[in-house]
């Protein structure tokens, strides 16, 4: 299955061409999202920018900071307890991104551009939160996970 964007687009244009039996496979390697390794790439470059715009790390900000760059949420997957907040950053210049929990049954946020923020308080039961971004996780695979603990 294709993992690089180069692969990836091989793939789209051979189907484009008329193969449709990639059509599927262009699919699944969309979902799949970035390598691990190209998602780490895209996450140290998240956290310069970050610094570069807000002046400090995300590690000293007073909540949890989830940065969206490049479709990727970076950190992919968080912990948090029960009560805390996480605030999202959109760090693309000409992308806007959205926050959604959707098998969750909450509303999508709204659409965030360069150093927008949206901030959720996880007052949820303890378990597994996955969410998306509204715009990018059919094409991109953007797609994030938040695990709730008890207090």
């Amino acid at each position: 299955m294709p993992r690089s964007l180069g692969d990836r687009l091989a793939v789209v244009v051979a189907a484009a061409c008329g193969m449709g039996v990639l059509a599927l496979a262009t699919t699944a390697a969309w979902a799949a999202g970035p390598s691990a390794a190209e998602r780490d790439a895209v996450c140290a470059d998240a956290e310069i920018r970050y610094k570069e715009t807000f002046g400090k790390a995300t590690k000293d900000e007073p909540v949890k900071i989830v940065t969206m760059y490049k479709d990727v949420f970076c950190p992919i997957e968080i912990t948090v307890t029960q009560g805390e907040t996480v605030r999202w950053v959109n760090l693309d210049k000409r992308t806007s991104h959205s926050v959604w929990f959707r098998d969750s049954g909450k509303e999508e946020s709204a659409r965030l551009f360069n150093a927008e923020t949206v901030e959720m308080k996880f007052d949820f039961p303890p378990g597994e939160y996955p969410y998306l971004c509204g715009p990018h996780w059919e094409s991109a695979g953007m797609i994030g996970k938040v695990t709730v603990k008890g207090k």
